[in-house]
């Protein structure tokens, strides 16, 4: 708009008036919106599936014994559903747990899951109502508690109280905040369950990160504060029976096979200077793949001294949240201990203590709706999916091919081969069930190859703690991932030399340590 001395119709100038001039600008369309790399790995998982699904009948598995393993229809199309999710899952074509729930309606729109009998039931169960059921499976609703305990921790201020606390004792050095959050995080796994370990410390990650560094963007410092957290309470929880459930399933097994018992404490004694070692190793693989922004943040402990002072005494909330978390802790540590706590379900107890939060007002519903769902969803797929590679027999029919190619092989090849087939598995399926499927396997085949069945056992129980490849091999894996820092395909790729490093770890303790220490990994063959 431009003004301008307009003449009336008698010649003179009148006053100014306004006067409008058009400009029509042409906005360009843009070449394409279409995330093309998006694209292309959303239709090779899709690609993969029907690749597996569709193929002709796969061969048989011949176990040592010489018995037949037929790979079922529905088994070839659940080892395709696997690829599909795990392209997904890796390049993250759509939200996490979205393809966790794609998971489920693909095993019932393509009949994938078989009908289950329930103990006590006349009638089958449709494998399609199953696929969905197991998203409340209790481990699921495990990790759902785990992850209040942590939210509890924020909100009532005990996160910040024991994150300034730490950067006190452990000043300004990055490698030294990195190893006291490791060591504290390991620490508490020698008690208390990993998942609830991660979404304890995770909280008070976040709350060192902030001081660290203030702006939102990740970086190296925060990759590796949150991955190694992840990793670090995998090597913890293998030490003892309390920081997983998959020792005390696979010293079951054992027993069942092998007719020998092992006791908590010699599980102790030959895990105790694995699981550190790896944490060790852990802590310096991280100092050079992701190496911090800086060595040092200057000012940080008097920052956080300060910020410690300013928090004055502790509230009354933060000392019912203390006392709650611990009574659950103590509850579930002492089921291994006390014959009858032995069938209180973990999951009953620390739900009992999400309860009493709301009870007690410490949370609120807003709390609720703060839920990460997509992690919890994550999980619900990822026991889908492994429920199903069992109950379709795809998994038993790995774990025989597996254990055929093997049954000639030298000793310490069949004994590192398990372990590696048991650590990709373990990425794969629940932990558990990676040991119930491989154990029994292996322990019958192990007298035959001259290799002692602790050496099995214990090597398994190394490699099964440690998934680093994809979020779903364990919950503080996607509890990590809630930080932002960093991407499932990070993940995956800091999980292979991470995963290598795990199996030489685990090779020179078979090779070397272990039989110093008084185990049988060599025995005379029958």
């Amino acid at each position: 708009t431009t003004m301008g001395d307009t003449p009336d119709a008698s010649g003179a100038e009148s006053v100014s008036k306004p006067r409008r001039r058009w400009t029509i600008r042409f906005r360009r369309k843009p070449d394409s919106d279409i995330d093309w790399k998006r694209v292309f790995f959303l239709l090779l998982g899709v690609t993969l599936f029907f690749a597996v699904f569709l193929s002709p009948p796969w061969p048989d598995a011949i176990d040592p014994m010489g018995e037949a393993f037929e790979l079922s229809a529905q088994g070839k199309a659940a080892l395709g559903l696997f690829l599909l999710a795990a392209v997904w899952w890796v390049f993250e074509v759509v939200p996490i747990g979205v393809t966790s729930i794609t998971i489920a309606v693909i095993q019932v729109l393509f009949l994938i899951r078989p009908d289950v009998m329930l103990v006590g039931g006349t009638d089958p169960v449709g494998g399609g109502e199953l696929a969905f059921k197991e998203f409340m499976h209790p481990s699921v609703w495990f990790i759902f508690g785990s992850i209040v305990i942590g939210m509890v921790f924020t909100k009532t201020g005990l996160t910040k109280r024991l994150a300034y606390k730490m950067l006190v004792l452990v000043g300004e050095k990055t490698s030294r905040i990195y190893l006291g959050c490791f060591i504290m995080t390991a620490a508490l796994t020698l008690v208390m369950a990993h998942t609830a370990v991660a979404a304890t410390i995770f909280p008070l990650l976040v709350a060192i990160y902030r001081l660290y560094d203030e702006g939102d963007e990740p970086t190296n410092f925060g990759k590796g504060l949150f991955m190694g957290m992840a990793y670090v309470a995998g090597a913890g929880s293998i030490i003892t029976l309390l920081g997983a459930a998959r020792g005390a399933v696979a010293l079951g097994f054992y027993k069942e096979i092998t007719g020998r018992d092992v006791s908590f404490f010699e599980l102790t004694w030959y895990m105790f200077p694995v699981g550190w070692a790896m944490v060790f190793a852990l802590w310096a693989f991280f100092m050079v793949y992701y190496t911090p922004d800086r060595a040092a943040s200057p000012g940080l402990r008097e920052r956080a001294r300060d910020l410690y002072a300013n928090l004055g005494p502790i509230t009354a909330k933060e000392l019912q949240a203390a006392i709650i978390v611990l009574a659950a802790v103590s509850v579930m540590s002492l089921r291994s201990f006390i014959p009858a706590l032995a069938n209180v379900d973990k999951s009953g107890v620390i739900l009992t203590a999400t309860v009493l939060f709301f009870v007690l007002k410490i949370l609120d519903i807003g709390d609720l709706e703060n839920v990460p769902w997509n992690i919890i969803l994550l999980f619900g797929g990822a026991m889908s999916l492994g429920y199903c590679l069992v109950l379709t027999g795809a998994a038993d029919w790995l774990a025989i091919n597996t254990v055929s190619l093997l049954q000639s092989a030298p000793a310490l090849v069949f004994i590192i081969g398990m372990a590696t087939f048991v650590m990709i598995m373990t990425n794969l399926i629940m932990n558990v069930a990676a040991i119930a499927i491989c154990l029994p396997v292996a322990l019958k085949v192990a007298p035959y190859l001259g290799v002692g069945g602790e050496v099995i056992l214990f090597s398994a129980l190394v490699v099964a703690g440690m998934p680093f490849l994809l979020l779903v091999g364990a919950a503080p894996n996607a509890i990590a991932y809630e930080s932002k820092q960093f991407t499932s395909g990070e993940f995956f790729k800091a999980g292979i030399p991470a995963s290598i490093m795990l199996i030489i770890v685990t090779a020179i303790f078979v090779i070397f340590i272990w039989p110093v220490m008084g185990m049988e990994v060599i025995i005379p063959t029958p």
